[in-house]
C-alpha cells in the first residue's frame, strides 16, 4: 500500500526588496532578497484523498513573506528567516516545519567624489548571502553562507603527483591559473527559539564578513598545492572565528584556463613559462567538495 513518507511545498522565488530610510541622517540601506518557503506537516491527505482542509495556499505564504518584511528587519537575513519561520508554526497548527532559504543579492554603495552616496548603490557581481533556516517547535536550526563568489589568481597554484594509470592524459604542473566560483556553508548549533536567535543577532553578520574574508585571503595567498588543501584550510579558519558552528561545506568547481600552442605559426612561444594567452573552458570542469566538522 503506497504511502506518503514525505512533503513539502509552498512558494518559491519570492523577489523582495526592502529599503530603510534613516530619518536622522537621511542615509538610506537596500537589501533585495529571493525567498523560498515550503510546509511540513500534517499535510499528507491533500495528496491522498484530495483534501485541501489542510493546504495553506501557497498565495498566502506569499503575502506572508512581504508582511513579515514589512513588520521586521531583513537584516541579517537568519533573523527574518527565524521570525517568517515561527510565525507560520504559530498560524497552523498541523504545520509542523517550516523551511525558509534566502538568497540576498549584493548591492553596495556608490561612492562619489570620495563620499558614500546616501541612496545610490551598483550591482556588484552576482555573488549571493545565502541562508537556510528550518524552523521546528523544538528549534531553529540555521545554516548561512556565500554562493557565486566568483575568483582568479594567475599563478600560486600547482597540482601534481596525483594517480596516473593507463587512463591519464593530464600532465602535472607546479604553475597553473586558478579560478573557481565559491558555494560554501556554514551551520550553526540549533538555537531553542526566536528569542535565542535575537541574543545570538550579532555573530551573523561576523561569520559572513570573516568567512568571506578567510576564503579570499587564503585563496590569494596560499601557495596552493591543490583546491582540496586549499579549502580544507578555509573551513578550519572559518570554524575558529565563528566558534558556535558546528561545520563548514565548500564546494569550488574547477574554472579551466588552458594554455594554447602557438608554436604552429612561426614558432611562437606560448606554453609553459612563455603561456600568456589562454583559453577559457566552460565545461566539462572539476568539482571538489569537502564538509568539515568540529571534532
Amino acid at each position: 500500500m503506497p504511502f506518503v513518507s514525505a512533503a513539502r511545498y509552498g512558494k518559491d522565488n519570492v523577489r523582495v526588496y526592502k529599503v530603510h530610510r534613516d530619518e536622522k541622517t537621511g542615509i538610506h540601506t537596500v537589501t533585495e532578497m529571493v525567498v523560498c518557503c515550503l510546509l511540513e506537516g500534517d499535510i499528507e491527505t491533500s495528496y491522498t484523498v484530495a483534501d485541501n482542509s489542510v493546504v495553506v495556499a501557497t498565495d498566502s505564504i506569499k503575502n506572508t513573506i512581504y508582511i513579515k518584511a514589512k513588520e521586521h528587519p531583513v537584516n541579517p537575513p537568519e533573523l527574518y528567516a527565524s521570525y517568517l519561520g515561527q510565525h507560520l508554526l504559530d498560524t497552523y497548527a498541523h504545520i509542523h516545519v517550516a523551511n525558509i532559504n534566502i538568497s540576498v543579492k549584493r548591492w553596495t554603495r556608490m561612492v562619489v567624489d570620495g563620499k558614500e552616496h546616501p541612496h545610490s548603490f551598483y550591482r556588484d557581481g552576482e555573488e549571493t548571502r545565502t541562508v537556510e533556516a528550518r524552523v521546528t517547535r523544538e528549534g531553529i536550526e540555521l545554516k548561512s553562507g556565500i554562493a557565486g563568489l566568483l575568483v582568479l589568481k594567475s599563478t600560486g597554484s600547482a597540482f601534481h603527483g596525483f594517480v596516473r594509470d593507463e587512463f591519464t592524459t593530464l600532465p602535472e604542473t607546479w604553475d597553473r591559473i586558478l579560478s573557481t566560483e565559491v558555494d560554501s556553508t556554514w551551520s550553526w548549533n540549533t538555537l531553542p527559539s526566536v528569542a535565542a536567535v535575537e541574543e545570538k543577532v550579532s555573530q551573523f553578520d561576523k561569520a559572513w564578513e570573516d568567512a568571506r574574508k578567510i576564503t579570499m585571503k587564503t585563496f590569494a595567498e596560499e601557495d596552493s598545492p591543490s583546491v582540496q588543501a586549499t579549502m580544507y584550510k578555509m573551513a578550519s579558519q572559518i570554524l575558529d572565528a565563528a566558534p558556535e558552528t558546528a561545520k563548514v561545506t565548500y564546494a569550488l568547481p574547477n574554472k579551466h584556463y588552458f594554455e594554447i600552442d602557438l608554436s604552429w605559426h612561426k614558432g611562437i612561444k606560448n606554453t609553459g613559462k612563455d603561456a600568456e594567452v589562454y583559453a577559457p573552458q566552460t565545461n566539462p570542469n572539476g568539482l571538489i567538495k569537502v564538509e568539515v566538522s568540529r571534532s
